[in-house]
């Protein structure tokens, strides 16, 4: 079996269709399980965040992921496919180490992924889905992002996407202080966004 990484971010696809493919963090080892019953998935793990959701799998039939996607969430093929990247091997490794290390971010060097990663390697081991190669490509992937982030200067002016937001609020608004702001949201992007306007 090969390994592929099938996705799509926010580079490929509308916020619209992101949420439509979103795993809530409680459906992910029922999900992973029901991708791994079929006979063509060796192994898999899920990364699914605002901005992207992953497939990173083991297998001889790179298509079935691509349908599964679809069924799972009850949409077309056609609906998600104009949107997906399917990277075989060589290409998924990188593309994973990118991701890890904060480099295919929205903004460039965010620390969260990282550990958003280390979540879905953990689901996946709870799942009973991860398998020799994912883990051993997850633990090459976190030794990845920390040397990178040891050996540059990627993360001297870390800004996170909550950081951000606050940022480009004082630049509208001016003095954030004096404003009334609503946060609409759950989890822990919320949270952060919430600890940097207070």
């Amino acid at each position: 079996m090969q390994l592929y990484a099938l996705g799509l971010n926010h580079h490929t696809a509308p916020l619209t269709i992101r949420e439509r493919v979103a795993f809530q963090p409680e459906t992910l080892c029922e999900a992973l399980r029901d991708l791994r019953s079929s006979r063509s998935i060796g192994e898999a793990a899920l990364l699914s965040t605002c901005n992207r959701t992953e497939l990173y799998f083991a297998t001889e039939e790179p298509q079935y992921a691509a349908d599964w996607l679809a069924r799972f969430h009850r949409l077309p093929l056609q609906d998600v496919s104009p949107y997906l990247y399917a990277y075989p091997q060589r290409d998924a490794v990188r593309h994973v180490f990118r991701v890890a290390s904060g480099l295919d971010s929205m903004v460039v060097g965010e620390p969260q992924i990282l550990g958003q990663v280390k979540d879905a390697a953990r689901s996946a081991a709870q799942a009973g889905t991860l398998g020799t190669l994912l883990h051993k490509l997850f633990q090459n992937t976190f030794a990845v992002a920390k040397e990178v982030r040891t050996t540059t200067a990627i993360g001297a002016n870390t800004v996170s996407m909550a950081a951000a937001a606050v940022q480009l609020a004082e630049r509208i608004f001016g003095q954030v202080s004096e404003q009334s702001i609503l946060l609409i949201s759950a989890g822990e992007m919320i949270e952060l966004c919430a600890a940097h306007f207070a």
